[in-house]
């Protein structure tokens, strides 16, 4: 008896992701929970370093910056409820000190720039279509940082919108590094602020886009349906967060076991199998720690650990 339908997945041949990888991962806050498997795996990555943006146009404006080397000023500041932001960031990086928030912006643009030279794969997903124009400036923001809603215009961006901006992220990025692999998919979080029927259009307007791109290019650009097996494999309220909202650990590593069997090689599944018994060794409470057999435990641990970093000599533990 089959009672789920499963949403039918290729292995990716010679773009698969290896220990040898260089990941950079950019977008909502499922692009973190993502993240955060590959660090806990000791993957080389690194994830959203101007913090969570939720739409294209936000990516779009760091992929631009970054690549510009762009050099933040107090110009690119606002002050608001004893802190200082930029709306080209999200409000993890603001500070009640506006030096210190000009030197991260600055330290976090030169770091993309390095991310985007360097990494053989860029995953970037895309949460909402809709976006926030401060009218005073008449610009997309990243982040309203609490800023009244009156002071912006909200509106939902077009396919043709969102694609020529996804098309412009892919542009920009293989103009410095031709040979990454860039990697779409849409955040299973429902965007309810936005309303039922709202959110639906938003999700739909983002996967129209994507494949829009994907079929007009065909190169090196793939797209992964996180978002179909969140409402489709997952379809019980048994794998949301209590918000309703969110997806729970359970459905995060879920889709991340669907991804890593997409995605990553077979070499490095067998690692990531040997770094997760490390990882689960090293976080292990001994009853009795001068035990004999505790003692040997420890041994046989520092041999596995020896073994995985002869294969890779960046690993940490």
């Amino acid at each position: 008896m089959i009672l789920q339908t499963q949403i039918p997945l290729k292995k990716e041949g010679h773009n698969r992701i290896e220990y040898t990888s260089k990941i950079l991962l950019l977008g909502s806050c499922f692009s973190e929970n993502i993240g955060n498997i590959f660090n806990d795996l000791k993957f080389q990555s690194n994830q959203n370093p101007f913090g969570i943006l939720f739409q294209p146009k936000a990516i779009e404006s760091l992929v631009t910056n970054a690549i510009n080397e762009k050099e933040y000023t107090e110009k690119d500041l606002f002050f608001l409820n004893e802190r200082w932001h930029c709306f080209e960031a999200h409000s993890s990086l603001s500070s009640p000190n506006k030096e210190e928030l000009l030197n991260r912006l600055n330290q976090q643009i030169k770091s993309t720039n390095i991310q985007l030279h360097k990494s053989t794969h860029i995953i970037v997903t895309l949460g909402t279509s809709w976006v926030y124009r401060f009218i005073e400036t008449d610009v997309i923001v990243a982040n309203c940082h609490k800023v009244p809603q009156k002071k912006f215009s909200k509106r939902i961006l077009s396919v043709d919108e969102i694609t020529e901006s996804l098309e412009a992220i892919s542009t920009l990025i293989k103009s410095v590094n031709q040979n990454v692999s860039i990697l779409f998919t849409v955040s299973p979080v429902r965007h309810l602020k936005d309303g039922f029927i709202e959110n639906q259009q938003s999700k739909s307007h983002l996967i129209t886009a994507i494949h829009q791109l994907i079929n007009a290019v065909q190169n090196d650009i793939f797209y992964f349906p996180s978002y179909e097996i969140m409402m489709d494999e997952l379809r019980d309220y048994r794998f949301y967060a209590e918000d309703m909202i969110h997806p729970t650990k359970i459905a995060i590593d879920y889709i991340w076991e669907k991804f890593s069997e997409a995605w990553v090689s077979e070499d490095s599944r067998k690692t990531m199998k040997e770094i997760t018994a490390i990882q689960n060794g090293l976080n292990h409470r001994a009853f009795n720690p001068s035990s004999l057999e505790h003692q040997q435990f420890l041994v046989n641990l520092q041999s596995k650990i020896k073994r995985v970093q002869e294969q890779h000599s960046f690993l940490k533990f």
